[in-house]
């Protein structure tokens, strides 16, 4: 599987669901593993209205039977969460692994060459332990200057090969007073919704062809009983 996944185009959801069509389901169970920072974690508001727990929501009301795994921690690096990522696989077995990470060491201005290294070997993990890699995009603010803001976000233009990728997880929030806390980082209860919305849109195609995959391959083994 490693080295079919490898000869996939990065980023091409249509692929992604060719794989489906034709690979059965081998993982333990279908779970979505996130693994990110305070965006994810919900800083600032109930975990409950974090875009994590609605979107484990909004699959329940699809009859989309994925459980949602979130593993975010709030100040996470991308280095931190490299050096977590190995047990979390373990432990959870996930069928997908949502990386959302890096925003902390922009806004700290650290090494954008150690950043690269741990978003790719982080996707790189969780091909090897057969689950699909989803990255989410990240921005910086643009008065971190147009060299380090701009290098920032090359790493995030493409997922590694076999890897999805969600545009700038905070696209439509980001910048709006509106959907951001007093801080204007982390958004409000009504910005995780729109990090739902905007969330779903890469995710809902691929979550529904696999749950419906999975359902003709349980006929299909039934049938030879």
């Amino acid at each position: 599987m490693k080295s079919f996944l490898k000869r996939l185009a990065p980023g091409r959801p249509a692929l992604w669901l060719a794989v489906l069509l034709i690979m059965p389901p081998v993982w333990a169970d279908d779970v979505l593993l996130i693994v990110g920072d305070s965006l994810s974690a919900g800083y600032g508001v109930t975990r409950e209205r974090a875009w994590p727990s609605l979107l484990e929501r909004r699959l329940a009301s699809h009859a989309i039977k994925v459980r949602v795994v979130n593993a975010s921690i709030s100040g996470e690096t991308s280095a931190s969460g490299r050096a977590r990522l190995p047990a979390l696989l373990v432990r959870h077995r996930p069928r997908w692994v949502l990386i959302e990470l890096g925003a902390n060491d922009g806004l700290r201005g650290l090494s954008l060459e150690s950043l690269r290294q741990s978003i790719e070997a982080m996707q790189r993990m969780v091909i090897d332990a057969g689950a699909w890699p989803i990255l989410a995009g990240m921005k910086l603010p643009p008065n971190y200057g147009p060299g380090y803001a701009g290098g920032f976000e090359k790493i995030y233009a493409a997922p590694v090969p076999g890897g999805l990728l969600i545009p700038f997880l905070l696209e439509g929030v980001a910048g709006q007073p509106d959907l951001n806390q007093a801080d204007g980082i982390h958004p409000n209860a009504e910005g995780h919704q729109r990090v739902l919305e905007h969330v779903w849109l890469t995710l809902e195609p691929l979550f529904m062809t696999s749950t419906q995959v999975e359902g003709k391959n349980q006929t299909v083994l039934d049938s030879q009983k």
